[in-house]
């Protein structure tokens, strides 16, 4: 008994131990009203807790601006749908013992449905109340069921992808640990919750079936024992047990409806910042030439002999003020926004415009560099130009480790951005961006960071670790508590590197390919005479090359490739299958890369069944099942998931004829996933399947 009390936690009924009790009560207070005759005053008092709880599920769901948000919606929506069930049996009760008393035996609340909404007249309560359940059970029930099987389905598609991208956000220093659980654990509820949204929709699908033979039951029952037990004439029997039996109806499908509308606006819902009317506000009023048209066409039928044409030309005018209202509130703003821009004195335009030339026509750099003015110095090589040096040796570096030259960066500065913000660019698009401050430090904290500094919050620019600008007088301090401190070329010279490696594939353009290829030339001129356009074409090197890097391959060892290349490019015209055949080539420098040392190589691998379906789908044209696709991706992530707990490489060992389709195919979801050859691992390194992707036990 002590331990009940403990576990209940009685002895501190404090904040909020009183919620513990709610589930409990709530069942007792459904299993009563099934089993034990209510009096008419507590049914009118159940019936209008349900109205106002229904109501209050809608305006939550409403003002919901995530589904998780709502997370306890499916089990809200089983308890009402229990609740209504058990009014009905309770009401019906009720109805059936003293419904021979009049139209008010069954409570007030019953009593008006039943005589205030459809006028006491029974035939109208019946038509209403089939349309009612019409629309719930045809319409909103229905809809908002297949939105959240549809829903379930996505989600728990994509939740291996999900999961991936915050483990490699993770391994990739761009999350902490905390935020990793964090989002983990939405992944997780997301999926929980649309599937239990799947199989709540059902419960509203069978109230509304429940209602129609509920209904059926009453009026039967009820004629029934009017008629046969309490001597009533067959025509006021039907008159009156019919309108107590419609009033019921009434009263269950009203919240019913509610809260099915409340279903459909969860699984609805677009996950924003605003709630559900925020965006409909936002989104369907802000547009005046929609008002304008819509004003024009109703305008036009409040015109024709006949309409109304009173309320159209009302709505007319109603749409025509709202269209002026949104047009000058944007030409206010538009001014606004000059002004700021032009100053108090703007200049005009006095000198005469030249003809246009083709020196007017500029072409895009392939990677460049805006900083604000107050970057300036930073790139200015007569004032140190820190930056500039350390772009170089990134350059150098990146050279010495991938096997080309990436192309020169065009640093300029950019009077319309921020003073201290900078952009980078590729082929003229922004790939990356931030702020920086020349005069501070950036003090990173990498996750054990055990106190914090006074200064501006910021995020890393290049991974996302949480930082703060600091002065350069807390610098030490900032290193004893655990923080790396860097200054302000650092921070954009690290993002720059990780963007140039990310992007490796994108750089290596046909200008790359032929300096490549003039350098190897020079180097080894026995080697590359005659290769183009006699053996293989500058097109062929570039794609195999390009496919390489496409999969952090460098392509160092271009004597390799273009040796392999000069073997198999007479026969064979098809760039994956000549990169594959370079792949196998450079297998030592790929196995050195992923497997350092002299151990044993721990993969993962396919089992026998498993690569005998996916052989034969490629033989057939390289489709996969959406089945077998599905299966693949979620034991590809569990199979990720123990290497990295066994602290192995994320490798998954392949049959040659699989690699390039698996590769292209797990990349997408499994950034982290490392798809190899087994003819590219060296033949001295003993191979170990740490994990078999497609056993029984998976």
């Amino acid at each position: 008994m002590v331990n009940l009390v403990a576990k209940l936690h009685l002895t501190d009924f404090s904040q909020t131990r009183w919620q513990i009790f709610t589930g409990p009560v709530v069942i007792i207070m459904i299993l009563s009203m099934m089993i034990l005759p209510l009096p008419p005053f507590a049914l009118d008092l159940f019936f209008t807790f349900n109205i106002v709880l229904s109501i209050m599920i809608l305006l939550v769901a409403m003002f919901t601006q995530r589904t998780l948000d709502f997370a306890a919606f499916p089990t809200v929506l089983l308890f009402s749908t229990l609740l209504r069930l058990a009014l009905n049996v309770a009401s019906a009760r009720v109805i059936l013992l003293q419904g021979h008393q009049g139209e008010a035996a069954a409570g007030q609340v019953i009593d008006a449905f039943g005589h205030f909404l459809v006028g006491g007249n029974f035939a109208i309560g019946i038509v209403v109340f089939a349309i009612l359940v019409i629309i719930n059970f045809m319409v909103i029930t229905k809809g908002a069921g297949r939105i959240a099987e549809v829903g379930a389905r996505f989600v728990l598609d994509g939740m291996p992808g999900k999961q991936m991208a915050i483990d490699a956000d993770l391994n990739a220093g761009l999350i902490g640990e905390e935020e990793a659980k964090q989002r983990r654990s939405e992944v997780t509820q997301e999926a929980d919750f649309y599937g239990s949204m799947d199989g709540a929709s059902k419960f509203v699908r069978g109230d509304a079936i429940a209602g129609l033979l509920i209904m059926a039951i009453n009026l039967i029952g009820g004629l029934l024992v009017g008629v046969m037990q309490h001597g009533m004439d067959l025509g006021r029997a039907g008159e009156t047990y019919t309108l107590l039996t419609i009033g019921d109806g009434l009263v269950a499908q009203i919240p019913a409806l509610v809260i099915s509308t409340a279903a459909g606006v969860i699984v609805t819902r677009v996950a924003t910042h605003q709630d559900v009317g925020e965006q409909m506000v936002s989104q369907l009023f802000n547009n005046p030439r929609v008002m304008m048209l819509s004003a024009a066409m109703i305008g036009l039928l409040g015109l024709v002999p006949g309409m109304p044409n009173i309320v159209f030309l009302l709505f007319t005018l109603v749409l025509l003020g709202m269209a002026w209202l949104l047009r000058h509130h944007a030409v206010m703003h538009g001014e606004t926004a000059t002004a700021g821009a032009l100053g108090d004195n703007p200049a005009p335009e006095t000198r005469q415009s030249e003809e246009a030339s083709w020196d007017d026509v500029q072409p895009e750099d392939t990677l460049g560099l805006e900083v604000g003015y107050r970057l300036i110095p930073m790139v200015d090589s007569s004032q140190g130009a820190e930056l500039l040096k350390r772009i170089r040796g990134i350059r150098k570096k990146f050279a010495r480790e991938m096997g080309y030259l990436p192309p020169v960066v065009h640093i300029r500065d950019n009077l319309e951005i921020p003073p201290t913000h900078y952009r980078i660019l590729l082929h003229g698009v922004e790939i990356g961006c931030g702020d920086t401050y020349p005069e501070r430090w950036m003090a990173i904290n990498p996750g054990n960071a055990s106190d914090t500094l006074p200064g501006d919050p910021c995020q890393e620019p290049a991974f996302g670790l949480p930082a703060v600008w600091i002065d350069q007088v807390l610098c030490d301090e900032a290193k004893t508590l655990g923080y790396t401190v860097v200054d302000a070329s650092t921070v954009v010279a690290t993002h720059f590197n990780q963007l140039l490696m990310q992007h490796a594939e994108e750089l290596f353009g046909r200008q790359e390919t032929q300096e490549l290829l003039a350098h190897l030339g020079r180097e080894m001129p026995k080697l590359t005479e005659d290769l183009i356009p006699d053996v293989f074409s500058l097109t062929t090197l570039h794609k195999v090359l390009q496919n390489l890097l496409a999969e952090q391959v460098s392509i160092r060892d271009m004597r390799s490739i273009v040796e392999c290349l000069a073997e198999h490019a007479p026969q064979q015209n098809d760039v994956d299958m000549l990169t594959s055949l370079v792949r196998h080539k450079l297998a030592r420098a790929i196995t050195q890369r992923w497997f350092p040392g002299t151990g044993d190589i721990q993969v993962i691998g396919l089992e026998v069944a498993l690569e005998q379906a996916l052989i034969q789908a490629v033989q057939n044209g390289g489709a996969l099942e959406p089945g077998v696709a599905d299966r693949l991706l979620v034991q590809a992530e569990r199979a990720l998931q123990r290497q990295l707990a066994l602290g192995a490489p994320t490798v998954l060992l392949v049959n040659p004829v699989l690699r390039t389709m698996l590769s292209r195919f797990l990349r997408r979801s499994l950034p982290q996933l490392t798809v190899l050859a087994s003819t590219e691992i060296a033949d001295n390194r003993p191979v170990r399947f740490n994990t078999m992707i497609g056993a029984a036990a998976e």
